[in-house]
């Protein structure tokens, strides 16, 4: 059995690695907040380290109805989130040079649960952001919580609000289907 990785896996790997390191300049995930009174809309850019976009502006309206405020250093995540996806990018590149099938399925595996992980810390963080309400806010209707969609839209009192990936988002779903379909097309070959 050959345990050689064919040519154009070797690529699409070298492609992976290159699409993760994209990963670290461009937004991951967008949410966008829509209502009368911002008739050209509020953003809010989540990056590997950072967030960047309208998210003063949001804090300013979320302290009405007892949300938290959103702050960098609350996100553990930004702290390693770089250095995880440094070390999937090398991890692909690694695999690439020494074209070894095993690498290949250990690291779809890997990066897929990686994924599963990352949307799942995100919904939780979501969930605790829009349901851990300060009762004392200007604005209290029983019964409403807060938490923005995870993908989709999802309508907040007078806002609506849309959550999805971005640019980073895309890439890192491309990665994980290009290493699923390169697995099962590897895995296919051996069994020739």
């Amino acid at each position: 059995m050959n345990s050689t990785l064919s040519r154009t896996s070797t690529v699409i790997m070298i492609v992976c690695g290159l699409g993760l390191l994209v990963c670290h300049f461009v937004p991951l995930w967008a949410i966008y907040l829509e209502a009368p009174q911002y008739p050209e809309g509020l953003s809010m850019f989540l990056y590997t380290n950072k967030i960047s976009g309208d998210y003063k502006i949001i804090n300013g309206l979320n302290h009405y109805i007892g949300m938290k405020e959103i702050h960098q250093k609350d996100f553990w995540e930004f702290r390693v989130l770089p250095y995880i996806l440094g070390l999937f990018s090398m991890i692909a590149f690694f695999i690439a040079w020494h074209r070894k099938k095993i690498g290949l399925y250990l690291f779809c595996i890997l990066f897929l649960l990686f994924g599963i992980g990352f949307m799942i810390d995100f919904y939780f963080w979501e969930y605790d952001y829009g349901h851990n309400l300060n009762p004392n806010a200007a604005i209290v209707v029983p019964g409403m919580t807060y938490q923005p969609p995870l993908i989709g839209f999802k309508q907040l009192l007078n806002f609506g609000a849309y959550s999805c990936p971005d640019i980073g988002g895309w890439i890192m779903f491309g990665v994980g289907v290009l290493l699923l379909i390169v697995s099962i097309y590897e895995l296919k070959k051996s069994k020739l």
